[in-house]
């Protein structure tokens, strides 16, 4: 700016006869204007200007253009602005002044070389594919960038971008808030069934970006396709992506389990009508109201009732000779804990207590690894997608909720 002045005059000197006029972003909007419509129209010869020309301008009668210093400018840049001539059936001539070659850098020098070669028409693509092969593609995610996108995240900020861009338009932004789902249960893929850590991630994304059912589905049938049978750690990502979708459906802000209970929180514009939340918590005596805006859904099994086991004639024939009662095994085999705790085989109705865990031990007959009180009285891990489940508890909720 401080010697676009003094090219100017520079250039007077040079060619007393030619008429020279100056174009700046430092003046103002009308004059600038005016200067670029006056050259326009021939009433100049010669526009000295800043990059202000690289873009928008299209002047027929402009055949030639000097860039100053053509070394400090960008591949880009040197495209746009030799770009601004030649844009009519007359030759056109761009001359691009630079200090000796030797104090040139080897980045100038490729520019250079670049801008040089590729003078083709529709040359714009390899110029803008070698600019990115000189520069590099950036530093998008490491310490260099400004602002916070290590914090939030690639996407996340990839979503801010384009919703930003579609306001600054005009256009309708969709709301986009997701359910937020937490049901204490491991999702973590089984390393053994996906090595690869960004397949992985890959999986993840997938049914966390989910919409519909269709898509967790599909997501699902590819992993099997890919890897084999699908194991419980993939079952159980799927139904949390289906959860998800029906909670997203439902306008559920957010579902948690805080221990044996589950608490969903809905959105003021949640599409669930208050009277048939009120029918479900009649109906069901596992769901309970929360307010101001929540159910409480209770995964605690009801007490099973003490009823005395009534004989059958199946009970009253003499047992044949040689058939093994229910504790034939103990004393024959080592036992596992499992098996302790799981006491008497019975049938799934029979509600009679287990036996002690003293009885347990001293009726075993060998002591195996983990023998202890704590380990017996252990509770066994419960399959989320088993009958009594979180996620089977959970869906079953959130489907009656749907219907």
């Amino acid at each position: 700016m401080e010697s676009i002045y003094s090219l100017a005059n520079l250039v007077t000197r040079l060619v007393p006869e030619a008429r020279v006029a100056v174009g700046h972003g430092q003046m103002g909007e009308e004059q600038l204007e005016q200067t670029m419509l006056d050259f326009v129209a021939h009433k100049y010869d010669v526009l000295v200007a800043t990059t202000i020309v690289e873009n928008g301008l299209d002047i027929p009668n402009a055949n030639t253009i000097v860039i100053n210093r053509a070394d400090r400018y960008g591949l880009a840049q040197l495209y746009q602005l030799r770009g601004r001539v030649g844009r009519s059936d007359r030759p056109a001539y761009a001359f691009l002044l630079i200090p000796p070659e030797d104090s040139l850098s080897a980045v100038a020098k490729k520019r250079l070389a670049a801008i040089r070669e590729f003078s083709d028409l529709g040359s714009g693509f390899r110029v803008a594919a070698l600019d990115l092969e000189i520069r590099g593609a950036g530093n998008l995610l490491g310490g260099e960038q400004s602002g916070h996108m290590d914090s939030v995240g690639f996407e996340m900020y990839m979503k801010l971008l384009e919703d930003t861009v579609r306001e600054l338009k005009g256009e309708d932004i969709d709301d986009d808030v997701r359910a937020t789902v937490n049901l204490r249960v491991d999702l973590k893929i089984d390393e053994t069934y996906v090595p690869d850590m960004n397949q992985r991630l890959m999986v993840y994304r997938r049914v966390a970006s989910a919409r519909t059912e269709e898509e967790v589905d599909k997501v699902v049938a590819e992993v099997r396709d890919r890897y084999g049978p699908i194991p419980p750690s993939i079952l159980n990502l799927a139904d949390y992506g289906r959860i998800r979708v029906m909670a997203d459906r439902l306008g559920i802000e957010a579902v948690d389990r805080e221990g044996d209970r589950v608490v969903f929180r809905f959105r003021p514009q949640t599409a669930v009508n208050p009277a048939t939340l009120v029918g479900l918590v009649q109906r069901r005596g596992d769901v309970t109201l929360v307010p101001p805006a929540g159910l409480r859904l209770d995964l605690k099994p009801a007490a099973p009732a003490r009823i005395k086991p009534v004989a059958t004639p199946e009970d009253r024939r003499p047992k044949a000779e040689g058939r093994p009662g229910p504790w034939a095994n103990i004393g024959q085999k080592p036992l596992t804990s499992g098996d302790l705790r799981a006491g008497r085989r019975r049938p799934a109705d029979e509600s009679a207590a287990p036996a002690s865990w003293w009885t347990a031990r001293a009726t075993a007959g060998e002591v195996t690894s983990g023998f202890s009180k704590a380990e017996i009285l252990k509770a066994d891990l419960q399959d989320p997608r088993g009958p009594s489940g979180v996620f089977t508890r959970v869906g079953g909720l959130l489907s009656d909720l749907l219907d």
